[in-house]
């Protein structure tokens, strides 16, 4: 079975963030021989993806594993499957995938980038939890729900410093939302190219931080479009291997885009 590590949300090789992407030949095995495998890849994400029989709503049908579980939403393994469908000629034009999130498409652009049509998730304000400051190692100034689909808890920090400067409770962290944290802010000189900051940390799926999440942006694009006045915006993910996205908000529904490189392509021997 080909296996492919991809660098998504990237236009580089080891930066971004990886996942595992394979194409079966058909329907998808056993649950937990997809366990088993991405828990081998042990990258934030691996994707699975098979053929769908023609005119149906959808192309190809797709499934996420982090190494500990199956998530309902994944930005950068939708982005990495594209882009290994697109280079290796298995799909030309837009993509319609099946997924535990409805059909999500991924459109191919001009310049070499991936535009992905995702839901965009409901944020709805809550209360600070208690202890949540101590936990992330900086006092939030506002914290959203982003709802089941994403499962986080989204706080927007001082500034773009305090992001860069976290060094969270990773365990601690676990007790606050479904799947994580996403702790954002406001870029300190939009000059050098992107809006606003995020890192994201997701103990409860094995992901203590996740290096770039295009499913985070999904609830920091309406976020930081309300905020900022505009529907165009970028943001960066400012883990050690960083990452930016670039988001459209369209109502219910938020465009992600992005590049990919292939860094590893090799198969499956077990």
């Amino acid at each position: 079975m080909r296996i492919r590590i991809v660098d998504a949300f990237t236009d580089r090789p080891f930066a971004g963030n990886p996942a595992g992407v394979l194409l079966l030949d058909e329907g998808f095995p056993d649950d937990n021989r997809l366990q088993d495998i991405a828990l081998e890849v042990n990258h934030a994400e691996t994707a699975f993806a098979h053929r769908l029989p023609g005119g149906g709503e959808a192309d190809w049908a797709l499934r996420w594993f982090t190494p500990v579980t199956e998530v309902n939403m994944c930005g950068h393994a939708t982005l990495a499957t594209a882009h290994v469908l697109h280079t290796t000629g298995a799909h030309e034009g837009p993509v319609r995938f099946a997924t535990r999130s409805g059909v999500l498409v991924a459109t191919p652009g001009a310049d070499g980038s991936i535009t992905l049509d995702f839901p965009t998730a409901p944020l709805s304000p809550v209360a600070l939890p208690e202890g949540v400051a101590e936990a992330l190692g900086a006092e939030p100034l506002t914290a959203f729900d982003t709802g089941p689909d994403i499962g986080d808890l989204l706080l927007e920090l001082a500034d773009e410093k305090t992001v860069h400067a976290l060094r969270p409770d990773h365990r601690a962290l676990a007790g606050y939302s479904e799947r994580g944290v996403i702790a954002t802010a406001r870029a300190e000189n939009p000059d050098l190219g992107y809006d606003f900051v995020s890192r994201c940390f997701f103990p409860n799926v094995g992901i203590d931080e996740d290096p770039v999440t295009g499913s985070a942006h999904t609830a920091l694009a309406p976020y930081w479009s309300q905020r900022l006045g505009r529907t165009e915006l970028t943001g960066l993910q400012a883990s050690p291997r960083s990452g930016r996205v670039r988001t459209g908000l369209r109502g219910e529904r938020t465009l992600l885009t992005g590049r990919a490189v292939t860094v590893i392509d090799g198969e499956l021997l077990a």
